[in-house]
């Protein structure tokens, strides 16, 4: 009786450890989740400082009240509205490409919801940075039932194929542009130094910031990738994603819908030269040149790369003879109508996710 007695009182000791072990992991799961959300929020809150900064900055002596008058009665917006279909048409192109680097790594999906993945993966990077390329996946992974591991693999390819494009447009551009700057210096008798002399000491510290900022994202992803080593399976499926390029069947439609959606993302902000006198006459190539300059400063992980992208186009387009308050305008107005142009689209995406219906297998080829 008193063996049974014993027998009976350590079970309960063995029980009762086992359910504090329990609720330790779950402390501890709970733990690492906050510390992964605060983290996370963290990053968020200093994006927006970071970008919140240059604009305070940037427009800290800007007049407002002049902005509504401005928009009513000194633009075209016949022009900003004929931008808006080669906004949609970059990232429509974008869904299309995807399809030619999912379906050699046996991963299909439908095409309606490939775009509203991507109409969503740019609005949600407006309150998250970079929060997009991983929600764009996780789309395809809830609704079409595509490897998420894999998905991750084929935006990777992606994004390697888009930073050959830019680093060809950037190069293409220094070039085409050599006799126009020496053009514009004769001209106006303005030097290099003179140039660099019209940097205010802010202006050269937003400049480093951005810099280390760049800096710091190649830094962390590094780290992540590094951090993620372990993974294998995941990895494995990723590496295949990568390598998908070199089984994409219709190598040639690929390169066309790369360089379309580069085409149309142009298109979409050079039209809106022609919304303003100041800016009208100035030419493709500025226009180019203010593209390529504003495509890497949204490398900066801010929100649409608020902030330094408003630094880094108004600089260049005060470079071209273009007045400080103008310049401002410009800006201003051009990325947030293109931002609210994103917005909209992301509302448009959950309203048809929330209509589609989620496939209980893989996607057949379509």
């Amino acid at each position: 009786m008193q063996s049974l007695e014993f027998y009976i009182f350590l079970i309960k000791k063995v029980a009762n450890r086992h359910f504090k072990l329990r609720n330790i992991k779950k402390y501890v799961t709970f733990a690492v989740g906050m510390e992964n959300r605060a983290k996370t929020l963290g990053k968020v809150f200093l994006s927006l400082i970071f970008g919140g900064v240059i604009l305070y900055w940037m427009y800290r002596d800007f007049d407002f009240n002049q902005m509504g008058d401005f928009m009513l009665h000194d633009m075209d917006w016949t022009w900003m509205l004929l931008s808006f279909p080669f906004g949609i048409l970059a990232q429509t192109f974008r869904a299309w490409r995807w399809r030619q680097t999912l379906a050699p790594i046996g991963e299909h999906s439908r095409s309606s919801v490939r775009i509203d993945s991507i109409f969503l993966s740019y609005a949600v990077s407006l309150f998250i940075p970079r929060i997009g390329e991983f929600a764009r996946c996780g789309v395809l992974t809830r609704y079409d039932r595509v490897s998420f591991a894999k998905a991750i693999g084929t935006v990777v390819t992606e994004r390697i194929i888009d930073s050959v494009i830019v680093l060809f447009i950037t190069a293409s551009t220094l070039l085409l542009q050599v006799k126009v700057f020496a053009h514009f210096f004769d001209e106006t008798g303005t030097s290099i130094s003179g140039i660099f002399h019209r940097f205010t000491t802010t202006g050269w510290i937003v400049t480093a910031f951005c810099a280390l900022a760049a800096v710091g994202l190649v830094v962390f992803i590094i780290k992540k990738m590094t951090l993620h080593s372990k993974m294998k399976e995941a990895l494995q499926s990723m590496a295949e994603g990568i390598t998908s390029l070199k089984k994409v069947r219709n190598l040639p439609l690929f390169i066309v819908f790369s360089l379309a959606i580069w085409v149309s993302y142009f298109l979409h902000y050079y039209l809106t030269f022609f919304c303003f006198d100041f800016t009208a006459h100035l030419g493709i190539l500025c226009a180019l040149v203010t593209f390529v300059v504003g495509s890497i400063a949204v490398i900066v992980p801010t929100p649409n790369g608020a902030g330094p992208w408003h630094f880094a186009v108004k600089t260049m387009l005060v470079l071209y003879g273009v007045a400080d308050v103008d310049a401002l305008y410009f800006v201003l107005i051009v990325h947030s109508v293109q931002t609210l142009l994103v917005l909209l689209l992301g509302i448009y995406s959950l309203i048809s996710l929330s209509l589609t219906k989620r496939l209980s297998a893989p996607q057949t080829p379509e």
